[in-house]
């Protein structure tokens, strides 16, 4: 198979121009382009001067490969296609007595069991959340009823977090082994729009990620897995350096010498109780700031030009971060087109903000996390907890700031840049829902987070006319960025000191975001499988 890279065509051209394209860019005749599929299909909006167009990368095949090969031997943008097909590393033996255990059933998780039932390892899954459906009835009941359940939210439930986000399923990590492709052909599989095979930045969206949840826990139970929701685990069971199996807050007793502990980063009870076994972690940066709105059509004009609005570019997203003169990094984070801003904290009395997108992303407004990297080191010493300690703080006194009733407390961009309270919403309308709480959110972060924001939001405006618009909005607080601590683990991918124990994923300081920590899964559940065959890794 090959494939050819910058492949350039107009944004509306016809379909059939792609083959046309293909033909002219080898020299070859019809009938020798035997088949083609779009890898990938990007544009590149930097230039504003210059004609927007779709770029290509098609793998294809041909009658003489060979041939073609040799006539382009110098053209970088025409190769050997990589084989990206996945290949699982064993099966199961019939009769296996063991079931490995995967906790929690976020991405993470589900790829770990999907690809374990897969192998035949019929693994047994517990979430400490309900079925997604219910989950989704329960999060709406704290964005509209301000009725929290600590159980059933935007961080805990089947689908995990990246259920309530813009579904982004794109990443910069290294994967040599093209594993984020096995995640998006399953997701294919489950119901996902095909677009994100080739799409540069793909996403699902919450309403269409439900349902792709729901058909990939039907796969693991037809595989012969187990799933078993509203199972909280409340301790690990350990015998000389050994993990043989778990507790449930039921009492009740599950035995395995292979857990996968699939985390999300709000499982807090979850990381104390391991502390106090001693399994070891450490503690790792993450970031705290805000969410921020602007009017979609606005952030459109400035990064599409004359193409905003164009129905085959949609909304329009960006990327953003600065250095600020004390020494601190503020950029972007989960930017969310056509999104909202949603309330996401897990536990009473704290408020955490988050963004989402649906499939369609068009919402009225564009949010993104604006966030300040902090350090253990500086910024929270004291233990592998320190960070957990530090988040709660910060989303308790927001609630206070908020009106302590869910409200979250908000600022318009040039009342906070010049440093007074807001007192009224300009022209832009928060989507926080239960709602905001209007005042000055410098009393809600460590004053040079404050210092860093204020001076990052201008030096954005260079980027994107309009970006430290007056009447902006800025919501908080965003502290679950990232999980705070790691749960480090061995190149066997075991914790460093309980043999067994698989920790994977956001939660276990391994991934962030829905594609990496599928990836994850996927890392985590061969190695499991290479662990109970005996087989080299």
């Amino acid at each position: 198979m090959l494939r050819i890279t910058e492949l350039k065509l107009p944004l509306d051209h016809p379909e059939e121009d792609l083959r046309a394209a293909i033909l002219q860019r080898l020299g070859i005749a019809s009938d020798e382009l035997l088949d083609f599929t779009l890898f990938k299909r990007s544009y590149d909006a930097r230039k504003k001067s210059s004609e927007l167009c779709f770029i290509y990368t098609i793998d294809l095949t041909v009658r003489d490969e060979a041939s073609l090969l040799r006539k382009f031997a110098d053209d970088r943008n025409i190769n050997e296609a990589p084989d990206v097909s996945y290949t699982v590393v064993g099966q199961a033996p019939a009769g296996l007595e063991e079931r490995p255990i995967v906790v929690g059933f976020g991405p993470c998780g589900i790829f770990a069991a999907l690809l374990l039932a897969q192998m035949g390892f019929k693994p047994i899954i517990l979430e400490r959340g309900p079925e997604v459906r219910q989950r989704t009835k329960d999060t709406w009941g704290l964005w509209r009823k301000s009725v929290l359940n600590p159980e059933s939210n935007v961080q805990f439930g089947e689908g995990g977090a990246g259920t309530f986000s813009d579904g982004k399923l794109y990443s910069q990590i290294k994967d040599p082994k093209f594993l984020g492709r096995k995640v998006l052909h399953e997701f294919v599989k489950a119901g996902a729009p095909e677009e994100i095979l080739y799409v540069s930045k793909p996403h699902i969206g919450t309403f269409r990620l439900t349902g792709v949840v729901e058909n990939m826990r039907e796969e693991i139970r037809a595989l012969g897995g187990e799933v078993r929701f509203q199972q909280r685990v409340t301790d690990v069971l350990i015998e000389d350096g050994q993990l043989v199996g778990v507790e449930l807050a039921s009492g009740e007793r599950l035995h395995s010498r292979h857990v996968i502990l699939a985390l999300g980063h709000s499982a807090r009870d979850t990381f104390r109780m391991l502390h106090d076994r001693g399994v070891y972690m450490e503690a790792k940066p993450f970031s705290v700031g805000f969410r921020i709105e602007h009017p979609q059509s606005l952030i459109d004009r400035a990064r599409l030009g004359k193409y905003a609005g164009h129905p085959k570019l949609g909304a329009a997203d960006y990327k953003l971060v600065h250095h600020a003169r004390n020494g601190r990094s503020v950029y972007s984070f989960c930017m969310c087109p056509g999104g909202t801003v949603v309330a996401a904290t897990s536990e009473p009395n704290r408020v955490v903000t988050n963004g989402m997108s649906q499939y369609s992303r068009n919402e009225r407004n564009a949010n993104s996390g604006i966030v300040v990297g902090i350090t253990p080191e500086v910024d929270y010493p004291g233990g592998p907890l320190a960070g957990i300690e530090l988040q709660e703080r910060l989303e308790s006194h927001a609630f206070v700031l908020g009106g302590s009733n869910y409200e979250a407390p908000a600022q318009l961009v040039g009342d906070f840049i010049a440093g007074k309270p807001s007192t009224a919403l300009g022209s832009v309308e928060p989507s926080y829902k239960p709602g905001v709480s209007l005042g000055d959110l410098a009393l809600a972060l460590p004053d040079f987070a404050i210092e860093a924001i204020r001076e990052a939001l201008p030096a954005f405006e260079k980027q994107i006319r309009g970006y430290s618009l007056h009447d902006a909005v800025l919501t908080g607080i965003e502290t679950r960025t990232s999980s705070p601590l790691r749960i480090t683990r061995d190149e066997s991918l075991q914790s460093l000191n309980v043999k067994g124990l698989f920790p994977a994923g956001e939660g276990a300081g391994y991934a962030g975001g829905i594609l990496s920590a599928g990836v994850d899964g996927i890392r985590i559940a061969e190695a499991v499988a290479r662990d109970m065959l005996g087989l080299e890794a």
